[in-house]
């Protein structure tokens, strides 16, 4: 009965301690949420905003105004950037996302931002043209490497396609797993709506832009870099999401293991209590007879 009572003593501790762990992994996991929400709802304004200018724009421009990145053309060979976590510890979000790719045609290229989108890449056998590493605070300088990256690519006709998979971020309990296209830039307003429907939300509302727009010195000059910066951008905020997604599933992870641990703790500290009653019982019961027997 000693040796049961040191092992469900020694399964408390261990449990107790594996608690400790979770409890500040779930702390430091909030303190970094928050922070990631409010630089993701932050960035949705002006993501819009970007959009609706170039949308805008280019509808104005229309024949006159030609770029490569929004040129369309046959696609051959989709490019994808996948954005993973570096480690683990984040319920399913990866597994979500993997779910997802699965489906895509393996002739697909990727690009990985996060070491787990990288490990699967390579363990399923697709292409991995680059991997990139992002922190925490994701700073747009950052974020510039990977962007130029794929615009290289897609002008030199490796891909035909960009687009972005990530977890974009609802709310601390739902992540949602979607793939957005980015290049060559389209119907902004349509693309916008349909991520929209995607999401659960509301769509845009239809708009006509009856603003006349006069270009000095000409229309390319000024808008040579819009498409870029607004690729740029699109990325930008997709990881930022994406981020704040992975604050969010690892601090709510966390809390789960932390709760169940907890509960372990008091099932097995029941049990100790238990034997421990019933070891006592039991000597009592020695004595008693060894009395008797005398």
């Amino acid at each position: 009965m000693a040796k049961g009572l040191r092992e469900i003593n020694s399964r408390i501790k261990s449990v107790k301690s594996t608690a400790q762990i979770t409890r500040a992994m779930q702390l430091v996991a909030s303190s970094k949420m928050k922070r990631a929400q409010e630089a993701a709802l932050a960035g949705r304004d002006y993501e819009f905003l970007l959009a609706d200018i170039l949308d805008s724009a280019l509808d104005n421009l229309g024949e006159e105004y030609s770029h490569p990145l929004v040129q369309p053309r046959e696609v051959k060979t989709r490019g994808i950037l996948l954005v993973t976590t570096d480690k683990g510890l984040c319920g399913a979000l990866n597994a979500n996302l993997f779910r997802l790719l699965n489906d895509i045609p393996r002739n697909a290229k990727f690009v990985a931002v996060g070491r787990r989108g990288a490990q699967h890449i390579a363990r399923t056998g697709r292409t991995l043209m680059a991997e990139f590493t992002i922190s925490d605070r994701v700073n747009f300088s950052e974020v510039r490497a990977p962007g130029e990256y794929l615009i290289k690519q897609f002008l030199d006709g490796t891909v035909d396609t960009v687009e972005i998979m990530y977890s974009h971020f609802k709310n601390t309990l739902i992540q949602i797993p979607m793939i957005m296209p980015l290049l060559p830039i389209g119907d902004l307003d349509k693309v916008m709506d349909q991520t929209l429907k995607r999401l659960g939300y509301d769509a845009l509302p239809e708009r006509e832009d009856k603003r006349e727009m006069l270009f000095e010195p000409n229309a390319g000059e000024i808008l040579a870099q819009l498409p870029a910066m607004y690729f740029k951008h699109s990325l930008y905020h997709a990881i930022l999401e994406a981020k704040a997604s992975e604050q969010s599933a690892r601090m709510v992870a966390m809390k789960a293991a932390t709760d169940n641990a907890t509960k372990i703790t008091e099932s097995l500290t029941l049990e100790y209590n238990k034997a421990r009653q019933a070891a006592i019982t039991n000597e009592i019961n020695e004595i008693s007879a060894s009395t008797l027997a005398r």
